[in-house]
């Protein structure tokens, strides 16, 4: 059974992880060399409008209050307002974060249901003939750039071969025709719950590229870590004896070795689905995915604050979600991760 201190202590490490990053993000967006004023009122408004905005902005005020009165917003979920779409960050987050979260999902997802099994059988099989070709793949795909392999699959899929569309999120005849009813964000989910079913299989296909870039550097590294892993458990005293007693070898792995080997890579997987996350922004905009991508890359060069701090703090939510959810199976697992 999971020790109470050891919850309590991952808990604590979480908030402390998000306090950190939130409050390194805060101090950095207010003195890089910028007047978020100066963007609103526009570049001929007369110095006494840019004062009134920054004044309106809490920006003339010190670093310390503007702080708080940033985490007093937070704690009512106020996240700012951007100051180019004029709309609450939280809204926009709404339109825009679902959108990368199904996309990191299904790559991530790809990644785990593909590498796992694949590590798996490798590792039963070192040096065999699997295992020297998957350890080839593993190698390119975790040493080749995201945008290369972006541009590698849009040449070949849509270009070449013209199997699948080249970007977006669905087919402009497609939206038209049968017009999508959101209820969750997720394009896949909604059109399923609504039984739109010509705009599901679109939707798939708009995805199945992004998703597969998405996917490679995970999957490579989330196999290799299989495949060693199990190298390790199978050379255990214990699994020696278990095939002395004329276990089946299929019993032997998925039975005796699995469970000491997928341990490691639970812990790894935390770190791969917040890289999927950090390389899903380059693939939207690669992919002209609507997503937070293209959403914090445009605030970034606009120099709006509001939006890039809350993608930093969503963003390091999840991944600290994910790690913790991690952390807990494994000492579900192996009670000794808690000693």
């Amino acid at each position: 059974m999971m020790r109470a201190d050891h919850l309590l202590r991952r808990v604590a490490a979480s908030l402390i992880v998000i306090a950190g990053v939130l409050t390194l993000t805060f101090v950095i967006t207010r003195v890089l060399p910028s007047d978020p004023a100066q963007l609103i009122a526009g570049q001929r408004a007369r110095p006494e409008q840019v004062a009134a905005i920054r004044s309106q902005l809490g920006l003339d005020r010190p670093l310390p209050e503007q702080f708080a009165r940033y985490l007093a917003g937070l704690a009512h979920g106020d996240l700012g307002r951007s100051l180019v779409t004029k709309r609450r960050v939280a809204e926009d987050l709404g339109i825009f974060l679902p959108a990368t979260l199904e996309l990191v999902l299904c790559g991530f997802a790809l990644a785990l249901i593909v590498g796992i099994p694949a590590g798996i059988l490798a590792g039963a099989n070192e040096r065999g003939a699997f295992d020297r070709v998957t350890g080839v793949a593993a190698i390119l795909g975790a040493a080749a750039p995201v945008f290369a392999l972006a541009l590698l699959a849009q040449q070949v899929f849509f270009n070449q071969l013209h199997w699948l569309p080249l970007n977006g999120r669905l087919s402009a005849e497609v939206s038209l025709a049968h017009p999508v009813t959101f209820v969750t964000g997720f394009l896949l989910v909604d059109t399923a719950l609504t039984g739109n079913w010509v705009a599901w299989r679109d939707a798939i296909g708009h995805l199945i590229l992004p998703a597969l870039v998405v996917a490679v550097y995970p999957l490579a590294i989330v196999l290799r870590m299989t495949r060693n892993s199990m190298v390790d458990v199978l050379h255990q005293p214990h699994i020696t004896v278990a095939r002395a007693k004329g276990l089946p070898e299929r019993i032997i792995l998925l039975r005796h070795a699995l469970r000491n080997a997928i341990l490691p890579v639970l812990t790894i997987a935390g770190l791969m689905f917040a890289y999927a996350i950090t390389g899903a922004l380059f693939v939207e905009l690669l992919f002209r995915w609507p997503g937070v991508g293209k959403y914090v890359a445009d605030a970034i060069v606009a120099k709006d604050f509001p939006p890039i701090l809350a993608v930093t703090l969503v963003s390091t939510a999840i991944f600290v979600g994910v790690t913790f959810t991690l952390d807990m199976l494994r000492a579900a697992l192996d009670p000794r991760v808690t000693r």
